[in-house]
């Protein structure tokens, strides 16, 4: 039964290839907003928390800090709105999903910066 749904994943959800980027990465995703008849991209620049599920059920949730207060955005990777990802750092960090980034403020809240 799962080697059918994965079938079927594989099959008919459109493939996008966006670059390879993990949680301490800083990323930019530009996405497609609709308002009535028009539409619009917008993006959203932040740091990669977690990235969670696989195939077409994989999402990657993202958090900047808008003024003072804290933002985060879940995106599913194969949404017909994202247009594209750019990756603007590679972040060094210890765990997959650094939740503990929430409570950190100030200098602590800055990832070491991978040099490639």
């Amino acid at each position: 039964m799962e080697s059918l749904v994965k079938f079927i994943e594989d099959e008919f959800i459109p493939k996008k290839d966006f670059p390879a980027f993990s949680s301490g990465d800083t990323i930019t995703v530009y996405y497609e907003i609709k308002e009535g008849e028009k539409t619009r991209t917008q993006f959203f620049k932040g740091v990669v928390i977690q990235r969670r599920g696989s195939g077409g059920t994989e999402t990657f949730t993202i958090r900047k800090m808008s003024g003072t207060v804290g933002v985060e955005r879940i995106f599913p990777i194969n949404m017909p709105a994202l247009q594209r990802i750019e990756v603007n750092k590679r972040g060094k960090v210890r765990r997959s999903r650094i939740f503990y980034f929430r409570g950190l403020t100030g200098k602590k809240a800055r990832i070491k910066e991978i040099r490639e």
